[in-house]
């Protein structure tokens, strides 16, 4: 967390109805507050003091904060409401569109979309008023007609730069996706009358059942073998808001009727590898996740990768792998570990299954470049590495799973890394 300076008490202050208000503003981002706890926040800084802003935020967020994927929304909302004076005019033009110059502007950081919308729930938006056309000036005329559709801008948007209503709206259209696969080629076979395969044994059971005559040929085909789908998902800070989403996508293939996979599997690590299969098989999307978080008690903590994975193929590879499994690895491969044992251990992953497909959201960068040594480790034992940040690249995972040659990104980042 970043130093925190000092608060400038007023005169004549309203500490708790400014704590209320706060506590409204929480509530609308997503933050579980009820009236008990506004009380208990306001006992609390008053038996706390109201010397220091640290000791401040730390009695608030003992109050308020009771999940670790809310500390990014309560850090943000304090922030923008503590901190600034006039933070209502800079959020208005956060949120108000503007006409781009030659400079960037600054994008907004995690969660700080959503609590500008909390903290300007109901506050009328000013609209910039046109201007009348002096004279000299030359009118510009916009069309618009190609411009891209409030879907296909949602379809390409950062997941970590998403309001509170674009990521609800955002799992709605995950919750109508599908992965479907190919099956595999098997030998075994099994009995159809369009086969172009003799059945021998069922044939001369037949023919014994006639007295030894042979009068009908029994055919077959080959029999279709599903994989498994095995997803490994990073929930460390950096990937939190990512992996939330991503389990609303696994949730809607893990319960999808006619995907074709015989099984899907799904893992969450960070400093420890937990299995939440189970849990995602709960119709309930809302159900699922919530034990799921309950279950998985390193959310937005550290990552140790190569001790999950060495602890993933100790335990569960034999168990889950088997059927040709296809391997989805989520994370941002920033590894805290030793890059000596990550790389042993994903080149063990990679030899026991028949896909290995990383996504990773750092992907979404143009200039993006394997300097982390996690990233240098693992990339030369994946089949495919490609974005995870956005449904659209969600969406691609079809593609990738039908085309065994896709390579996503790798080819380009194995030459960087040779040079």
């Amino acid at each position: 967390m970043a130093e925190q300076l000092p608060l400038d008490i007023p005169d004549k202050p309203k500490l708790a109805q400014n704590i209320t208000h706060f506590a409204r503003a929480l509530r609308k981002a997503g933050l579980p507050i009820g009236t008990g706890r506004v009380v208990d926040a306001i006992r609390a800084v008053q038996a706390a003091g109201f010397t220091e802003r640290r000791d401040f935020y730390w009695t608030l967020h003992a109050c308020f904060v009771s999940r670790p994927e809310h500390r990014t929304v309560f850090a943000q909302v304090f922030r923008l409401y503590w901190r600034d004076p006039r933070y209502l005019e800079h959020m208005m033009s956060m949120m108000l569109p503007a006409v781009r110059g030659v400079q960037e502007d600054r994008k907004a950081d995690a969660a700080e979309k959503r609590a500008a919308e909390a903290l300007l729930d109901g506050v009328e938006r000013e609209q910039p008023e046109a201007q009348d056309q002096e004279d000299g000036e030359t009118e510009i005329d916009i069309d618009a007609t190609q411009t891209a559709s409030s879907e296909e801008r949602l379809r390409n948007l950062d997941f970590e730069q998403m309001s509170t209503a674009e990521v609800a709206q955002a799992k709605r259209v995950l919750a109508r996706l599908n992965l479907p696969v190919q099956p595999i080629a098997s030998r075994r076979g099994q009995a159809s009358h369009l086969g172009h395969r003799i059945d021998r044994a069922r044939t001369l059971r037949g023919a014994m059942r006639q007295g030894g005559d042979l009068h009908q040929i029994a055919l077959r085909q080959p029999k279709p073998r599903w994989p498994n789908l095995v997803a490994l998902c990073d929930i460390s800070g950096s990937m939190s808001q990512y992996s939330r989403i991503i389990l609303h996508f696994l949730h809607t293939v893990s319960n999808a009727k006619g995907a074709g996979w015989a099984r899907v599997h799904a893992f969450t690590f960070g400093t420890r590898l937990t299995n939440i299969t189970r849990h995602l098989h709960q119709r309930d999307v809302d159900a699922a996740l919530a034990a799921a978080g309950a279950e998985a008690q390193d959310w937005e903590g550290g990552t140790r990768i190569g001790d999950c994975l060495h602890q993933f193929n100790r335990d569960w590879s034999r168990r889950v792998m088997g059927q040709g499994a296809v391997v989805l690895l989520i994370t941002d491969g920033l590894e805290r570990g030793a890059p000596e044992q990550l790389e042993k251990e994903i080149e063990r992953l990679h030899l026991s299954c028949r896909r290995l497909i990383w996504l990773n959201p750092l992907l979404r960068w143009d200039g993006f470049a394997p300097k982390a040594q996690g990233v240098r480790s693992m990339l030369p034992h994946v089949d495919s590495f490609r974005a995870g940040h956005s449904i659209a690249s969600l969406e691609d995972l079809a593609v990738v799973i039908s085309q065994p040659d896709d390579q996503g990104q790798k080819a380009r980042l194995m030459a960087a890394l040779t040079d």
